[in-house]
């Protein structure tokens, strides 16, 4: 097997593509990939401060090495889920890639900061462990953002997310959902820049470009991930990809050029205002995050105060840092 480029031997094979790569030209593939997508859909400039969504996965670890070797200005947040030995492990990984390159870490415990873990939220509210785990990161991702003066948050969405995504609002015509399923969602009041330079690279390709560049991350998946409908969706299309090689990039680029635009996306800035808690936009008295912070912890709304997020990207997890589970 040779490289298409420089016809040494290859490390890698994408059928989609058709072609083999030995490791340096892959790795240019993949800059190539997170270069295109940027320009073609205007998401970020070199001078704008970014903030990258980490979680000691593949997919943001490398999202935030790439953006980095492409020179922007990018800073790290992490959230400690507490979800057991899984977060404290998550960490670590996150914790070895800051100190090798000297960037940037903002940490927000949500046991340290609002009283409970995503195990101890499922388990008190009821709630599908997902639910509460993804309503907390966009609650988290959106005030660091905001409150840190960020141009854009950036997240490690591949093209496996995107296309399995889709085939679910899809298959339920979750019109909605359809209208925002974009690359880029605009700032608006209260909420930040979000964007996904990943979605011209797939799972299997940032996994090899973190291993091609030395770099350690968290391969277990979530122990609370498990019966997930999106993990399903997933394999459904990896099946048909392995028949059909481009099935993916073709189904999801597809629909950003000829039919996004028939489902437009829902503004509902007039409806909202700050929740009575914590300030945050919402279309309620108190917004969706207090409320699940109010049935986990068992607190009133008087006790909810606006949090400031903090800089500690030197506290090990061992010491009851992110994740610990001591709740």
């Amino acid at each position: 097997m040779k490289c298409r480029v420089c016809r040494e031997p290859a490390v890698i094979d994408l059928r989609r593509h058709n072609a083999n790569f030995c490791t340096d030209h892959f790795l240019r593939h993949c800059r190539q990939q997170v270069e295109r997508v940027i320009k073609d859909f205007d998401m970020v400039r070199t001078d704008h401060r970014i903030l990258v969504a980490v979680s000691g996965g593949k997919d943001s670890l490398a999202l935030w090495d790439l953006l980095n070797e492409l020179g922007y200005q990018v800073d790290g947040l992490y959230i400690g889920l507490g979800i057991d030995q899984y977060s404290d492990s998550s960490y670590r990984f996150v914790q070895e890639f800051v100190e090798q390159r000297s960037l940037h870490l903002i940490v927000v415990d949500l046991a340290e900061t609002h009283g409970f873990g995503v195990s101890t939220a499922s388990a008190t509210t009821r709630r599908v462990p997902c639910s509460a785990c993804g309503l907390s990161k966009r609650h988290v991702f959106d005030k660091a953002a905001v409150d840190g003066g960020y141009d854009a948050v950036v997240t490690g969405h591949n093209l496996d997310d995107e296309a399995a995504v889709l085939y679910g609002n899809v298959l339920r015509w979750q019109v909605g959902y359809l209208g925002r399923q974009r690359p880029v969602l605009e700032a608006r009041a209260g909420f930040p820049r979000k964007v996904k330079p990943l979605i011209r690279l797939t799972e299997r390709e940032t996994a090899a470009y973190c291993v091609l560049r030395g770099i350690e991350y968290q391969v277990e998946e979530c122990p609370m991930a498990d019966g997930n409908r999106h993990l399903g969706f997933k394999e459904a299309l990896n099946r048909l990809e392995e028949q059909s090689p481009g099935s993916k990039a073709e189904f999801y680029f597809g629909y950003l050029k000829r039919a996004i635009d028939r489902f437009e996306e829902p503004d509902d800035r007039d409806q909202l205002g700050p929740c009575s808690a914590c300030g945050a936009p919402t279309d309620a008295d108190v917004c969706a995050f207090c409320r699940l912070v109010l049935q986990a912890t068992g607190t009133s709304i008087s006790d909810r105060r606006p949090v400031a997020l903090v800089s500690k990207p030197d506290i090990p997890a061992s010491t009851g840092g992110p994740g610990s589970g001591h709740e």
